[in-house]
């Protein structure tokens, strides 16, 4: 019984010496010298900082808060199943196109969104009808159809949440966005 006690503790202490961690070294660090590190340290300590310059960036006038005040908001609202434009809206969008012609340089999407009735698909596309009905208007207004994009997102996003004529109302829009 003792020989067994001795066996196994004589295998145990092999076991965990095999399983040690031993520190040995690839040999790479050993070729390399330690002075050029030190010295290529104190290099970089050494070299002057080079002189910053600070710009001061002005905040670009064509942005959407711009767009939204100067159109009395970038949005257009339609009636139920419907995609041509109502007197209001095309009287924000007489704003929103003087303010394009005024920002050459602004590209904008035109976003399409419908309530929540009806199916997905055919809610996409009655979204990209009012989007295009947007963009047709803006065009004819004089802005540069290359500058505006469009885009239906249906009944995938609406503004409100809820049911209702006064909530699907306000989700019955379309929505001009400064890139």
């Amino acid at each position: 019984m003792n020989g067994v006690k001795y066996g196994a503790l004589i295998g145990a202490i092999l076991l965990l010496g095999a399983c040690a961690n031993s520190n040995t070294n690839t040999g790479a660090l050993d070729n390399a010298p330690a002075e050029p590190a030190v010295e290529k340290q104190q290099e970089v300590i050494a070299k002057p900082t080079e002189d910053v310059q600070v710009e001061t960036v002005m905040e670009d006038p064509a942005t959407q808060q711009s767009l939204d005040m100067a159109a009395d908001n970038a949005l257009v609202y339609f009636g139920y199943d419907r995609y041509d434009l109502s007197s209001d809206g095309r009287s924000g969008l007489q704003a929103q196109a003087a303010w394009l012609v005024a920002h050459a340089d602004v590209k904008v999407t035109v976003e399409g969104h419908c309530d929540e009735r009806g199916t997905r698909e055919y809610n996409l596309a009655l979204g990209d009808r009012r989007a295009n009905a947007v963009k047709n208007y803006l065009v004819a207004l004089g802005v540069d159809p290359s500058r505006i994009h469009t885009v239906s997102y249906g009944k995938e996003r609406p503004a409100v949440t809820g049911t209702g004529e006064s909530v699907w109302s306000k989700n019955r829009r379309g929505y001009t966005r400064v890139n």
